[in-house]
């Protein structure tokens, strides 16, 4: 079921007939993007912004139907920002941090996922997906005015893909018929249930859980807190678990579990979606349906997610429960770690090898984010005795003992990986130094009067000075670090030293494009710093 808010905006690139159509011979692009999801269009946008001329081919014209994702994180923001939408998706969505979760009718305990103040973005916000893309191709449509070469083709299918070592044919089919074209390099975003993968004859491995949820998406007039409410055995009875969460437009998502053993179709008919919903809400409670659906938790990933010139981003890649929110969230880090390695590739500053790093890294995080998930779906969807009752007494104690809460499991948001110990990291020389930045992780953002750290970073390689002298750029082989002088004075609020500095009196820091630290100091040694951005961009 859905609504006219999320239609209203469908046709957002219908079909037009092309010049390629009517070529003898397929046309060479540098990229095809296959698929004009939220990660398809993320990735054209990334490459786009660089100055490559990309193509995305999506077999629909315009935004997908239901909210689907709406849960998306304080990292997701901070890369939409770096493209230049961040900023759009804060002001629609619904921001929260604080999470409760209930046992029966007993609430066992709350959490605050961003207690900490002197960021740019919350910890997460609630923003349904259609939203969340549109404003992704808003962002398409001003950078095309200003020059991006991004190319967007609705209602073109792509039915076929042959690779020939350097480059991919594809058979593509629109409303005039087929035609052909040809990619240096292919990305697939093109969804869970990717063609991309099964053309290649490509599976995923991991695990398929035997249960069902369901989702309602419903507008009413609520006094629920702006907070993610989670139930264990609600006392409502509707399933045998349950989640709230609030969205823009006085919609609210609510998932119950329905157990294995269902019937989807009669699941799904409305009077039984309203008997589930008038059991947790009362008769009373005015409701209008937005959306429905039923979903099976699935924590898989392929093997590789490179191969040769195709490589596959988001869920064609990994698939991973919705509790956590690591589903589009993941997708985007993808993006943000494949968009720059592809450019250095593209042109010709970086061996092509460096790619093979893309599916070390987030395959890294991708084993991570499916760890996490399914945890936290045994713990939700207990499969013996021994762990139901295991599971029971947790949350028993939980109520009056601070020692079990950490046991207690209802989906590990999502946060952004650390590639600890991966090929790309350069050395860790700050004694003292701060483990929440250390060489792998993702900048934490920091205050610097009225602007934010990550803002000043930008998309590329950057030398982040603080109380330290550093040469003011250097240049390896066309790739160029430019620094950014800082002092722990410049934030009052001592956040910048607190995430930076620990209990170093200086730093210098050597940052990826992707916003990830590749390598730190106490001091600055040129001839350290020089190997370590050669290192990164996977020239040794």
């Amino acid at each position: 079921m859905l609504d006219d808010r999320y239609t209203l905006a469908f046709k957002l690139y219908p079909y037009a007939k092309v010049a390629d159509q009517d070529r003898d011979a397929p046309v060479r692009h540098p990229v095809v993007v296959m698929g004009g999801g939220p990660i398809g269009m993320a990735t054209a946008l990334d490459l786009g912004l660089q100055g490559i001329p990309v193509l995305v081919l999506d077999d629909h014209e315009g935004i997908g139907m239901g909210s689907r994702a709406i849960c998306f994180s304080k990292r997701c923001l901070e890369v939409a920002d770096r493209y230049g939408c961040g900023e759009a998706m804060l002001d629609k969505g619904v921001v929260w941090n604080v999470g409760k979760v209930f046992h029966d009718d007993r609430q066992v305990f709350e959490f605050n996922l961003l207690p900490e103040k002197g960021h740019k973005f919350p910890a997460f916000i609630n923003l349904q997906q259609p939203y969340f893309e549109r404003f992704i191709i808003d962002r398409i449509w001003q950078a095309q005015k200003e020059g991006a070469p991004i190319e967007i083709r609705g209602k073109n299918r792509v039915d076929a893909v042959e690779e020939h070592g350097r480059y991919v044919t594809l058979d593509v089919m629109t409303p005039d018929g087929p035609y052909k074209v040809e990619a240096d390099w292919l990305i697939g975003c093109d969804g869970a249930g990717s063609p991309l993968r099964k053309m290649l004859g490509q599976e995923f491995e991991g695990r398929v859980f035997e249960d069902n949820f369901l989702i309602a998406d419903i507008k009413m007039q609520a006094d629920f807190p702006v907070e993610r409410w989670f139930w264990f055995d609600p006392y409502f009875k509707s399933g045998d678990s349950a989640l709230l969460h609030s969205q823009p437009d006085g919609v609210w998502r609510i998932d119950f579990q329905l157990g294995w053993d269902i019937d989807r179709k009669e699941e799904l008919k409305q009077e039984n979606i309203d008997r589930r919903l008038k059991q947790m809400l009362g008769d009373d409670v005015e409701y209008e349906m937005v959306w429905s659906s039923i979903y099976t938790f699935q924590c898989r990933r392929m093997r590789e997610f490179r191969h040769g010139r195709v490589i596959f981003a988001g869920d064609a890649a990994h698939q991973v429960s919705p509790f956590g929110a690591r589903g589009a969230n993941s997708g985007m880090q993808d993006v943000d770690n494949l968009g720059w390695k592809l450019g250095l590739v593209i042109e010709g500053k970086a061996p092509e090898s460096l790619l093979d790093t893309y599916h070390e890294e987030r395959s890294y995080g991708a084993d991570e984010n499916i760890l996490n998930s399914t945890r936290a779906t045994d713990f939700i969807t207990p499969k013996t005795k021994m762990s139901r009752i295991f599971r029971d007494a947790v949350l028993d104690l939980s109520e009056d003992h601070a020692f079990a809460r950490p046991f207690v499991n209802s989906g590990r948001l999502s946060v952004p990986c650390t590639y600890d110990g991966l090929s790309l990291n350069g050395p860790d020389e700050l004694p003292g130094g701060p483990a929440r930045s250390r060489v792998g992780s993702a900048c934490p953002d920091a205050p610097l009067g009225g602007d934010y750290l990550l803002g000043k970073l930008g998309g590329s390689f950057t030398i982040l000075t603080i109380d330290a002298d550093a040469p003011e750029s250097v240049e390896v082989d066309g790739i160029t670090a430019t620094r950014l002088a800082l002092s722990a004075s410049d934030d009052a609020t001592g956040a910048l030293a607190e995430r930076y500095l620990g209990d170093a009196e200086s730093a210098v820091y050597l940052i990826r494009p992707d916003q990830h630290v590749a390598a730190r100091w106490s001091t600055c040694d040129e001839t350290a710093l020089r190997a370590a951005l050669r290192h990164a961009c996977g020239k040794d």
